[in-house]
């Protein structure tokens, strides 16, 4: 049988080009960065249009930091986006009300600065969790990794999407490592801030299809903290 490889999701994304590109390498996922203060901040317009562009063809995902309601029900709605990603300091409750006001799928990011903090998100019953490095200051993007080995003991069954100082030269590391549903990375197929290289996003995907297990006894294999099988995959059948 087949394990297949973690989803993929290029964030930090702000134009069209850059998305046509994240999409033909493979991407489930393309994260546009409405939190007015990240140097990959994409313009509401912009974000628009890529929306536009992918519209069906992947996930469109909104992150923010700190927002209120009305303006994840307003940016939502005027976008078309299909997910959001909540980096900041949003509870449960908040999470909640947001997917039920916009019908989006939602993620809830958390920097991995503990065991305690990644167990934390054990309370949030959102689609997806993101786990990203804890750079004091920095909301994510900062191109550094975490200890991946924090994440194993993870007890929420909810699908991870890993993130934090991804390349394509650690990314299959980090898969063996952690068994996430998905990966996600921003700086690490970059020429700079907000731009990406297209033969960066290429080579990422390649990294991470790589690590696709064919196996006739997989259906045997030892399972892992969230209780499938331990490859260096997926973990998880979502």
């Amino acid at each position: 049988m087949t394990i297949e490889a973690p989803k993929i999701k290029f964030c930090g994304v702000t134009n069209v080009d850059d998305a046509e590109h994240a999409l033909a390498a493979g991407a489930w996922a393309v994260g546009v960065i409405l939190w007015p203060h990240s140097p990959r901040r994409c313009e509401p317009g912009a974000a628009a249009e890529i929306a536009s562009v992918l519209k069906r063809r992947a996930e469109v995902v909104g992150v923010f930091v700190n927002p209120t309601l009305a303006e994840l029900t307003r940016t939502a709605d005027a976008i078309e986006l299909t997910m959001l990603q909540l980096h900041g300091d949003e509870g449960p409750v908040f999470c909640g009300e947001a997917a039920r006001r916009t019908g989006c799928k939602l993620i809830k990011a958390v920097r991995a600065r503990s065991r305690a903090a990644i167990q934390a998100l054990t309370a949030f019953h959102t689609d997806f969790h993101l786990l990203d490095s804890h750079v004091p200051g920095i909301r994510g993007g900062s191109g550094e990794t975490f200890e991946w080995e924090l994440a194993r003991g993870r007890r929420a069954r909810t699908p991870l999407i890993l993130s934090g100082g991804l390349t394509p030269g650690n990314v299959a590391g980090a898969i063996a490592a952690v068994h996430p549903f998905a990966v996600d990375v921003a700086s690490g197929v970059e020429l700079s801030p907000g731009h990406k290289d297209p033969d960066k996003l290429r080579a990422f995907a390649q990294a991470v299809h790589a690590t696709a297990v064919v196996s006739a006894g997989a259906a045997g294999a030892s399972t892992g903290p969230d209780g499938a099988a331990e490859h260096p995959g997926r973990l998880s059948a979502r």
